[in-house]
C-alpha cells in the first residue's frame, strides 16, 4: 500500500486522487498487488477440512472485489447485532494454509469476520493464526462480541446451524489499511523548515523540568532549545530528539519530524526564556515558561472536556490565555482530535491552540477519537511527552500521573483495560498523600447517557476509599457537575465525598439528557472550559463559556 500510494503521488494531482474509483484501482493495480489483496489480508491454518463462513455486513456497497472470484458463495444465511446485519459467505477449503483478502477499497468500518466450521463434525479442528498473529477466537453465538475496540456491540441473531463454531474477531481499524476511494487528505497546516507547533508537557518534575516538542518539515534533521532565565544572558542550550511521522493519505505532508527536548536541573520557582530551532534554519520567537513554586504556594489551571480540534475551542484556550494570566497548566480529558489517526486533525489542534501551550504545559488524557477503531493511540504518544510511570503493561504515557504543588493528578486512559490499572492506581493513592486529589479519565461514570457500570465497580471504589475529590471527564458534550458522591450516594457531609463533573470544550449534543439524582448542576452547553484555583485548603472553581459568561461556579474547603 506504501509503494501504491507513492505511486499514485508521482502520476497524479490532487484532483485525481479525488475521483479514484474501484474499478480504476483494479484496473491499475499489478497482477502482483491484486494477488497479494486477495490473499494477505488474513492468513490462517487449520489441521482438518473447514467450511469458512465470511460475515459481510449488508450495507457495505460495493462486495470486496476477491470475495467470488475466490470461489465463495452467498447464503441465505444472515448474523445481526444492534448495528449491521451481514450476509454470511460460504467456501470449503482443505486442510492447510487459509489466504484472504481485504475487506476494500472504501473504509467501511464494520469490516467482516469469520468463523470456521470442520467438514467432518467428529474431526478436532485446531487454528493457527499467522496473520495477525495475535487473534482471538471467540465462540459464535448471541452476545458474543466481533470487534476488539466494541466489545459491548455483540451479536443478537445467528443461524442455528452456525451457533457454536469458533469465530475470529478483528477490529474496525482493518477496514483502512486498503483504503484508497475517498482517502486522499490535505493539511491546512503543512510542515515547513521553520519550527512550529510548539508545545509544553512535563514527563518530570514540575519544579525543575520542563519538556519541549515541536514540528518541522521531514528535510529538517537536527533542531534544538536554547533558554535562559529572564531577565539574564545567560544561555543554555538542549538538543532534541526526532521522531519521523508518517501519514501516508496526507498528500501535501506526508512526512514530518516531531522533536522532543527535555530539560532537567532547573530552578524551582523561576521564569525561563525559550527558542527553538537552528543556527541552519531558524529559530522561533522567544517564549516564556515558569517552574513551580513550594508545595503551599497557590496556584490554578485550566481544564477542558472534549475539545475535538475545532477553532472555536482555538477561540476558547486564547480567552482564557488572556483571562487567567495566573493559569499554570491546562488539561483536556480527552476526544483531542476528532480520528486520532489523521495528522491533519492534530495540525488543527495545535494551529488553532497557537502559543497558549508554548507557555503554560497541556497535560491531555485520550478518549476514543484519538485512540480509534481498535488500531491504538500511537499519533497521540508521538505528540506528548508525559510521565513514563504509569501501569507497567500498558503504553506509557497514557496513563500515568503528576504532582503540583499540594494537588495530585492521576490521568487515566479509559479506553485501555480499566483491570490493569487499578492496582498501580490504587498504590499511587497510597504513596502520594496530597491535599487535592483530581483524576481526569475521559469517560464519565455517572452520566445520563450510557452509565459505565464497569468503571463504577472497578475504579469508584477506590476513589471513596482514598478520598479523591473531583474525577474531570467529557465524551457526553454536556455540563454536569455531581453532589458529592460516597458509594454512588450524595454524601450528607458537603466536605466529604467525590464530585464527578462533565464538560464540554465543543459542539454540544445529548441536550435532552435527563437529569439523574446524583446531579446537582446539568445543562446543556458547548464550549466551556473551567478555571481552577487552589490556596492551600481551597479550591475555587469556575464555568465559563465562549461569550466570557460564568455558568456554574463553588468552592470546596477542608478543615
Amino acid at each position: 500500500m506504501d509503494d501504491l500510494v507513492s505511486r499514485f503521488y508521482e502520476q497524479f494531482e490532487k484532483p485525481t486522487l479525488d475521483t479514484i474509483s474501484e474499478s480504476f484501482i483494479r484496473s491499475y493495480l499489478t497482477d502482483d498487488e491484486k494477488q497479494v489483496m486477495a490473499t494477505q489480508y488474513w492468513v490462517l491454518r487449520v489441521n482438518v477440512p473447514v467450511t469458512v463462513s465470511l460475515m459481510r455486513d449488508s450495507d457495505q456497497k460495493t462486495i470486496p472485489f476477491w470475495l467470488e472470484e475466490s470461489g465463495f458463495t452467498r447464503t441465505e444465511m444472515r448474523v445481526k447485532n444492534t448495528h449491521s446485519t451481514y450476509e454470511v459467505w460460504q467456501k470449503d477449503f482443505p486442510k492447510g494454509e487459509i489466504n484472504l483478502g481485504i475487506n476494500g477499497f472504501d473504509k467501511h468500518r464494520p469490516v467482516y469476520f469469520i468463523s470456521l466450521a470442520p467438514k467432518n463434525v467428529s474431526d478436532q479442528l485446531e487454528i493457527e493464526p499467522v496473520f495477525p498473529e495475535n487473534q482471538h477466537i471467540e465462540t459464535l453465538d448471541v452476545g458474543a462480541f466481533t470487534y476488539h475496540d466494541w466489545s459491548g456491540l455483540t451479536l443478537t441473531e445467528v443461524p442455528q446451524e452456525m451457533k457454536g463454531k469458533p469465530m475470529l474477531t478483528t477490529i474496525r481499524g482493518r477496514a483502512r489499511e486498503a483504503h484508497l476511494i475517498g482517502a486522499f487528505r490535505a493539511t491546512d497546516f503543512p510542515s515547513s523548515t521553520v519550527p512550529d507547533q510548539v508545545t509544553l508537557t512535563w514527563s518530570g518534575n514540575p519544579r525543575n523540568s520542563i519538556d519541549i516538542q515541536w514540528r518541522t518539515h521531514a528535510s529538517v534533521e537536527a533542531s534544538g532549545v536554547r533558554y535562559w532565565k529572564e531577565g539574564s544572558t545567560d544561555t543554555l542550550t538542549q538538543t532534541a530528539e526526532a521522531a519521523l511521522m508518517e501519514d501516508r493519505l496526507l498528500e501535501n505532508d506526508r512526512y514530518i519530524h516531531r522533536f522532543t527536548a527535555k530539560i532537567q536541573n532547573l530552578q524551582p520557582a523561576t521564569r525561563y526564556m525559550y527558542q527553538v530551532g537552528s543556527p541552519e534554519t531558524s529559530w522561533t520567537n522567544p517564549e516564556n515558561f515558569q517552574t513551580s513554586d513550594e508545595k503551599n504556594a497557590p496556584f490554578s489551571f485550566v481544564w477542558f472536556g472534549d475539545v475535538h480540534n475545532t477553532d472555536q475551542w482555538g477561540d476558547l484556550i486564547h480567552q482564557a490565555d488572556q483571562r487567567h494570566k495566573d493559569n499554570r497548566f491546562y488539561i483536556i480529558a480527552g476526544d483531542l482530535v476528532n480520528t486520532g489517526l489523521h495528522r491533519d486533525d492534530w495540525d488543527q489542534l495545535f494551529g488553532y491552540a497557537g502559543k497558549t501551550i508554548a507557555r503554560r504545559p497541556l497535560m491531555t488524557v485520550p478518549g476514543n477519537h484519538d485512540s480509534q477503531d481498535g488500531l491504538g493511540a500511537w499519533m497521540f504518544e508521538d505528540m506528548f511527552s508525559y510521565p513514563e510511570n504509569g501501569p507497567a503493561e500498558l503504553p506509557s504515557g497514557r496513563s500515568y500521573y503528576f504532582t503540583y504543588h499540594n494537588a495530585l493528578y492521576i490521568m487515566l486512559d479509559a479506553t485501555l483495560p480499566l483491570s490493569k490499572q487499578s492496582g498501580w492506581m490504587e498504590q499511587v493513592l497510597k504513596d502520594n498523600p496530597a491535599d487535592w486529589k483530581f483524576v481526569v479519565t475521559h469517560f464519565p461514570p455517572y452520566n445520563a447517557v450510557e452509565p459505565y457500570e464497569d468503571i463504577i465497580s472497578q475504579w469508584v471504589p477506590l476513589f471513596d476509599q482514598y478520598e479523591v475529590d473531583m474525577v474531570m471527564g467529557g465524551h457526553f458534550h454536556y455540563y454536569m457537575r455531581s453532589k458529592p458522591l460516597i458509594n454512588s450516594e450524595a454524601s450528607t457531609n458537603p466536605k466529604k465525598g467525590t464530585r464527578y463533573v462533565i464538560s464540554i470544550g465543543t459542539k454540544g449534543k445529548n441536550k435532552e439528557a435527563e437529569k439523574g439524582s446524583y446531579a446537582e448542576v446539568q445543562f446543556a452547553a458547548e464550549f466551556l472550559y473551567q478555571y481552577m484555583e487552589i490556596d492551600g485548603r481551597n479550591v475555587r472553581y469556575t464555568v465559563y463559556d465562549l461569550s466570557g459568561n460564568i455558568r456554574d461556579q463553588f468552592t470546596l474547603t477542608k478543615d
